[in-house]
């Protein structure tokens, strides 16, 4: 029977090739989205295994952020760039659940998630969402969840301001258009809690320090960041 899958596995795949969604080379069997040489060259940054990171220090200052890390670097041309474009301007929406199941684990295994009661997607305008058909911190943060089993809550942070795109802004700019963008709805479902904040990519850090600032605001105890990749500025 297995016998029989493969060989019609095979077929479809040579009609309908599954290509690596980072580097565009065909995929092979038991190989999901991603193939194994892109899921081994993608550099990973390590920021979960020191509290004194890179990332961690960006917030310094800034708001109270318990710990932050991000999978990879968000460099020209990286493997990881690509598939972020793919997943938010393609619609492929399998490789944010995908790797959020990958960094999941890494999470998970090495205890950066261990005292966390909530994670909570960084959330897009209603507006931009609709346009867009999803949220993709939403789907990363959903493979987080499912590898780690910590409680998903996409509803009570909200954006209640549409700002304009970050691209091209300076730091001051962009902090200044996302400043007052969120509300927490229902802030007795943060209530001591230790949250963590799930990004795709964080550059500035201004989006991730509004969101941090409502939810120490309105009760949670600690709140944590996580994103795919980070692109420090």
């Amino acid at each position: 029977m297995n016998y029989l899958y493969d060989l019609w596995d095979d077929l479809i795949s040579l009609l309908f090739p599954r290509l690596c969604q980072a580097c565009g080379n065909h995929l092979v069997r038991n190989e999901k989205l991603i193939c194994t040489e892109c899921h081994i060259l993608i550099p990973r940054t390590n920021f979960h295994l020191e509290d004194d990171n890179p990332l961690a220090r960006l917030f310094w200052g800034r708001c109270k952020m318990e710990r932050a890390a991000a999978f990879s670097f968000y460099n020209r041309d990286s493997r990881i760039r690509r598939l972020i474009h793919n997943l938010k301007y393609r619609g492929i929406q399998e490789i944010g659940i995908e790797l959020g199941r990958i960094y999941g684990v890494i999470l998970f295994d090495s205890g950066f998630t261990e005292d966390i009661d909530i994670i909570v997607p960084v959330p897009l305008h209603p507006r931009r969402e609709r346009t867009r058909g999803f949220n993709q911190s939403s789907l990363i943060a959903l493979g987080i969840s499912e590898v780690s089993g910590i409680a998903l809550d996409t509803v009570s942070l909200q954006r209640v301001v549409k700002a304009s795109t970050q691209t091209k802004k300076s730091r001051y700019e962009r902090w200044k258009n996302v400043e007052n963008s969120f509300l927490v709805r229902d802030p007795a479902s943060f209530l001591g809690k230790h949250i963590l904040l799930v990004d795709d990519v964080i550059t500035t850090g201004s989006t991730i320090e509004s969101c941090v600032n409502e939810l120490i605001g309105s009760g949670a105890q600690k709140v944590s960041a996580a994103a795919l990749a980070a692109a420090l500025l």
